[in-house]
């Protein structure tokens, strides 16, 4: 019996998975934040909080872990709407013609210590594409006690210079470098994508019953 044990549990490990666990990267808990200087006087900012995209990562050897994601444009926002109008127009991102930015990894190195990263990958915005190096702190693996779903989360920091992608409008007087620091929460995919049917469901499930209450208090008023 003992024997039988030790062997069913040596089967066990060696049919476990030897890659990167998927996670889909969380939109309620990423965004970006992008900083400029303006004429030396000020440094504005502004975010983008609508990012979809994976993460491959392997907590064992996260040099071989991936990332892709994808940002859409029509939510980036100053808080300025004149400012946010520009943005979205040809001069800038042209947001009708190229309504996203992407970033797809090619390289992950180790860092400084076992918490950072190196993370080099191609970004293409208004379709250009150029190489982008991320500096990322790895915040925390492990399980969500709100969601109770395997979550990691990060931080990762660039800067960039907004000529290369075609957006160097009123260089010198606007900084050509920007600063990006991104923060990110990411749930393991298919306990994510479970977990956001069964809230669908249940949403569905509230809809109906709200419409026949709805429904039975009309037919009451017209007797």
């Amino acid at each position: 019996m003992i024997r039988r044990t030790i062997f069913a549990v040596a089967v066990c490990f060696a049919c476990a998975p030897l890659y990167a666990t998927t996670y889909t990267l969380e939109s309620q808990h990423t965004q970006g934040v992008v900083r400029w200087s303006h004429l030396g006087f000020s440094n504005p900012t502004a975010q983008f909080t609508m990012v979809d995209g994976t993460l491959d990562f392997d907590q064992a050897d996260p040099t071989k872990s991936s990332v892709m994601a994808t940002i859409q444009l029509a939510h980036f926002s100053s808080g300025v709407p004149d400012l946010d109008d520009n943005l979205r127009s040809v001069d800038f991102f042209d947001t009708a013609k190229f309504p996203t930015a992407t970033f797809k990894s090619t390289m992950v190195e180790k860092g400084s210590a076992p918490d950072k990263l190196k993370v080099t990958g191609n970004l293409t915005v208004r379709g250009v594409t150029r190489p982008v190096v991320l500096d990322v702190t790895i915040n925390k693996v492990g399980v969500n006690i709100r969601s109770n779903l395997p979550s990691i989360g990060f931080e990762a920091t660039t800067t960039l210079k907004r000529s290369d992608f075609g957006l160097g409008m009123f260089v010198p007087q606007v900084s050509d470098e920007i600063s990006v620091h991104i923060t990110c929460q990411a749930d393991e995919a298919k306990a994510y994508a479970k977990q956001l049917k069964a809230e669908a469901e249940e949403a569905a499930e509230d809809a109906k019953t709200a419409a026949t209450k709805a429904a039975a208090a009309e037919a009451a008023t017209q007797k």
